[in-house]
């Protein structure tokens, strides 16, 4: 059930996305020939208005089509409300609407869980492993999702961001040293050694961590604080995953063993779902600034990728050749098939029932 409730928040965040760009064309009077969610045969189709509705096989997403790319369509081809034919800003838009809608998702649903919730009460002291990544300096040492690290080498971690900045910092300072750390795991308290790897020069751990939230909440005082704290949230989170995938142009050897695919996604989406509705809502968030976010890349077959033609096209004063594009389009759809089959094939071996079944 917790599975089949992630994969239901996964496909609504594509038909929010996809609905961006559907809602930013048909506004603007541009004509739409297409909805679709998933790649492939369609499962279902249903045509309204001159639009062909569908739910396809393969699951990796969804586009809106349009009688520009329609080779058969017989709408002229100097036809004012067709896409291509629109002002540069008002194509812009109907590119760019998929992503501003994911973000505004995210913003809304942190914004209504602040203010039916309520803020969270402030930290326990020390710091809470939310991952740890298979072969990491922190999986050798034993450590787990849900540990709380309170002090290394007897520096006692702080409370909240602050805690989490300090144990960073401390293990950034000790490549290939032994750490000794005060680990709490299901209330018991034990210390054990942590030898952080070597890159670079500094001290890595391949976990995630975060402030050590009790779980606990407040009533938020007021709107300002609710805007306050919303808004800080939103950036952060913003922030964090545009950095995410920045560290994989500029640093990919430590950074690719942190990118997850749709296995991976599904999976933490159910064990976040576990928690009750709190942790669905706030997997809902997190997916949904990723897909904003890794949408805005200008790789092919993304949205980010037909901004960067669209920016060419307005500095070189006419389209690009559409020679070009198609091979743009063609080495996208090449790449995200093989790295979506190399994301299935790592993470399914690495969930926890087959490696049972293998013996590890």
């Amino acid at each position: 059930m917790n599975v089949f409730a992630a994969l239901l928040v996964l496909a609504l965040l594509i038909v929010v996305h996809e609905a961006g760009h559907f809602l930013a064309a048909t506004l603007q009077g541009i004509r739409v020939s297409g909805f679709s969610i998933g790649f492939g045969p369609a499962l279902i189709k249903r045509q309204r208005k001159g639009v062909t509705y569908a739910l396809r096989l393969l699951p990796l997403g969804g586009f809106v089509a349009f009688p520009d790319d329609d080779e058969d369509s017989t709408i002229p081809l100097d036809d004012p409300d067709l896409l291509r034919n629109r002002p540069l800003p008002q194509r812009a838009l109907v590119i760019a609407a998929g992503i501003l809608a994911n973000l505004a998702l995210a913003l809304a649903i942190l914004l209504g869980q602040a203010a039916i919730v309520g803020l969270p009460a402030d930290p326990d002291p020390g710091v809470l492993v939310v991952n740890v990544q298979p072969d990491g300096a922190a999986a050798r040492a034993g450590f787990r999702a849900g540990d709380q690290i309170l002090s290394i080498n007897s520096n006692k971690l702080g409370a909240g961001q602050a805690g989490v900045e300090s144990m960073v910092k401390l293990v950034k300072a000790a490549p290939s040293t032994t750490l000794s750390v005060e680990r709490v795991r299901q209330s018991q308290l034990e210390q054990i050694e942590l030898k952080p790897s070597n890159v670079d020069g500094q001290g890595r751990i391949g976990a995630q961590l975060q402030a050590n939230l009790n779980g606990a909440s407040r009533p938020v005082n007021g709107l300002g604080e609710l805007v306050q704290h919303t808004g800080g949230q939103f950036v952060r989170l913003v922030g964090q995953t545009a950095a995410g995938y920045g560290g994989l142009i500029t640093n990919f050897k430590a950074t690719a063993g942190q990118v997850s695919g749709p296995v991976k996604i599904v999976e933490m989406g159910a064990q976040l779902s576990r928690q009750g509705g709190s942790g669905l809502v706030l997997f809902m968030a997190l997916i949904s600034i990723n897909l904003a976010v890794l949408n805005a890349l200008p790789l092919p077959l993304l949205d980010g990728g037909q901004m960067a033609l669209l920016l060419i096209e307005g500095v070189r004063g006419k389209p690009v050749p559409e020679r070009f594009q198609l091979a743009f389009a063609q080495s996208g759809f090449l790449l995200l098939v093989g790295l979506t089959v190399v994301l299935v094939i790592r993470d399914t071996s690495q969930l926890t029932f087959v490696q049972q079944l293998l013996g590890r």
